[in-house]
């Protein structure tokens, strides 16, 4: 008589328990030469697998991801998997020469690593020099099973990764300008999954369409992985309701048009009509462009178009004709728009979704100055930049060097004597009217140095944008952790006033974050990923400067997981590119690890 309770018991316990349980994805990605031809131009392009974009990952929060990678191109490669963590794995999170060695022709590596706790919209991309105009993909972190979405579940889920393309090689193009000084030309056309759309000549075929049902709810995930430049997006007719901001559910906001940064994803619902009109509507993203530099001022765009039914008394050889709506973008430089968008994001800050933003008094305060500079130009060379000088970015008017060991390799094996210095200035050296007239000197200083931080350290960073090659916005991610936006503000920030202003109720939770065009950004967060030397590398890559900007943050525990099997080495101490070296452009990449 209990043998049925007792296997129902067994069966349930059995069901339920595999709704948390992880499992282990594998995915092989092959990187190789794929003639692509766009805006009637035919160029070999470095593919994941022929594909561009590159393949999408898709795990379940918990899920364990083992990745694959056979580098065929002559090309030194790595892969960054943007927005992911990595709790004790930072040997997997790619930067080249901080967290790991390039994957060499011919090798192959295998990324090894756990999601945790994390679930939403990310994407990973290449991370040395300008690979990632074309190694780039989504990653669709999904909850884990029977834990559902704070909003109702969509109809349906599409990605909508946005790019730039080149008709020249973007290796040539990033060499000339590490050669020259100057800022490297812009893409030919920006890109909406992989396709420029109808608004470029040659390109009527090459349209993303998004096909709808009428009275559904769409979950459109929204990536920039742009090299250069923030976009604004928008649906003709239609509003969007975002819901999700770099992998952190956010107070629902309902908005015509969204402004989204380089390294940024954007989870939006778009309800569609409860009838299907007999229209298309055009979707469109364009730049937000606010420094003096030259940018790809063109409009990349697709269709939204609704499933149409012809009744039965209709002439079938008669279809409806179709009305064309286009959406209003607002102007390239309304930092107005930039400001208030960028306001209005709220973390849900509830007990299941809390905002653990460290509040009162915090262990560290860092101030740093973003923004452009100048290098002397070498011997018996030209230089286009500024004055016979070439461009250079910086931070706290420190431009980072490569080194020729991996930062994390270097720390681990207990040899960072002569490869990275742990004395990187917490504020400016010089402190200068950083909004108003630039001082008399330009140059910047070089170096790789690091912060060292002691584990789960409460940390307050204010990023500063400069005038001295003129303001504009600088996009900076953080690898290995996410932070709260708490402040921002145009102008100098004021440390004795704008402190007092604060959100540190619900602020929002990011990764990717820009600083606004002669103003500032206010971050916190703690220090509490226990690996070390890479878990936080803040890049600024400008694609107007000929250097990029990382500031390593340690964050120091007793012992370190150990790298993986097969983890690259570096080749006879050599480096395949200069140790100047611009890599991902102006978000550019943007990051401050």
């Amino acid at each position: 008589m209990d043998t049925m309770p007792s296997l129902f018991l067994l069966l349930f316990m059995f069901y339920a328990g595999t709704l948390d349980a992880s499992i282990t994805r594998h995915y092989k990605f092959q990187i190789k030469l794929k003639n692509v031809t766009k805006l009637c131009h035919t160029r070999s392009v470095i593919t994941v697998n022929g594909q561009l974009p590159g393949p999408k990952v898709i795990a379940r929060e918990g899920d364990r991801l083992l990745i694959k990678v056979i580098n065929h191109v002559s090309n030194n490669v790595t892969l960054h998997w943007h927005g992911i963590r990595q709790l004790q794995t930072a040997w997997a999170d790619g930067p080249a020469y901080i967290t790991q060695c390039p994957i060499q022709t011919g090798q192959t590596y295998v990324y090894n690593f756990t999601v945790v706790g994390q679930r939403g919209t990310f994407f990973w991309h290449a991370h040395i020099s300008w690979l990632r105009v074309s190694l780039y993909g989504p990653i669709v972190i999904l909850p884990k099973l029977g834990v559902s979405y704070p909003f109702a579940k969509p109809y349906k889920e599409v990605p909508i990764i946005f790019g730039e393309w080149f008709n020249a090689d973007p290796e040539a193009v990033i060499a000339q300008s590490l050669q020259t000084g100057a800022g490297p030309n812009v893409s030919d056309a920006y890109t909406i999954n992989g396709l420029p759309g109808p608004l470029y000549n040659c390109s009527t075929k090459d349209t993303f369409k998004l096909k709808v049902k009428p009275g559904k709810t769409y979950l459109l995930r929204l990536i920039n992985a742009a090299l250069n430049d923030e976009l604004f997006f928008r649906i003709a007719n239609h509003s969007l309701t975002i819901v999700d901001v770099d992998g952190t559910y956010v107070k629902p906001i309902t908005t015509n048009t969204l402004l989204i940064t380089p390294g940024q994803t954007t989870n939006v619902l778009l309800h569609t009509k409860p009838l299907a009109p007999t229209a298309r509507f055009l979707m469109a993203a364009r730049p937000y462009a606010t420094g003096l530099g030259t940018f790809d001022n063109t409009t990349t765009a697709g269709f939204l178009e609704y499933t149409f039914r012809i009744s039965s008394t209709n002439n079938a050889t008669s279809p409806p004709k179709f009305s064309l709506f286009r959406p209003r973008l607002p102007a390239l430089n309304d930092t107005t728009f930039a400001a208030n968008f960028a306001g209005r994001l709220r973390s849900l800050a509830t007990a299941q979704f809390p905002a653990n933003v460290p509040r009162g008094a915090v262990d560290r305060k860092f101030f740093f100055t973003v923004g452009l500079g100048t290098s002397p130009c070498p011997a018996k060379q030209t230089c286009q930049g500024p004055n016979g000088t070439k461009f250079a970015a910086s931070v706290n008017n420190v431009s980072f060097v490569l080194p020729t060991t991996a930062l994390l390799q270097a720390h681990f094996l207990g040899k960072s004597e002569g490869v990275y210095t742990t004395d990187f200035p917490a504020n400016p050296q010089f402190p200068f009217n950083y909004t108003g007239t630039p001082p008399n000197n330009t140059f910047v200083s070089n170096g790789t140095k690091t912060v060292v931080l002691p584990f789960n350290t409460s940390v307050e960073l204010v990023m500063q944008d400069t005038s001295i090659q003129g303001v504009e916005s600088h996009p900076l991610h953080l690898h290995g952790f996410n932070f709260f936006v708490v402040g921002q503000g145009s102008g100098n920030y004021n440390p004795a006033v704008d402190p007092s202003k604060f959100n540190l109720v619900d602020p929002v939770e990011r990764n990717t974050v820009g600083v606004p065009a002669g103003g500032w950004v206010a971050i916190r967060f703690f220090a509490d990923n226990p690996d070390v030397v890479k878990n936080k590398i803040w890049e600024l890559d400008e694609s107007s400067a000929m250097d990029r900007v990382e500031i390593s943050l340690a964050i120091c525990q007793n012992a370190i997981s150990p790298p993986v099997s097969g983890y690259p080495g570096m080749p006879n101490g050599k480096l395949e590119r200069p140790l100047r070296l611009l890599s991902i452009a102006r978000w550019t990449h943007y990051s401050v690890h």
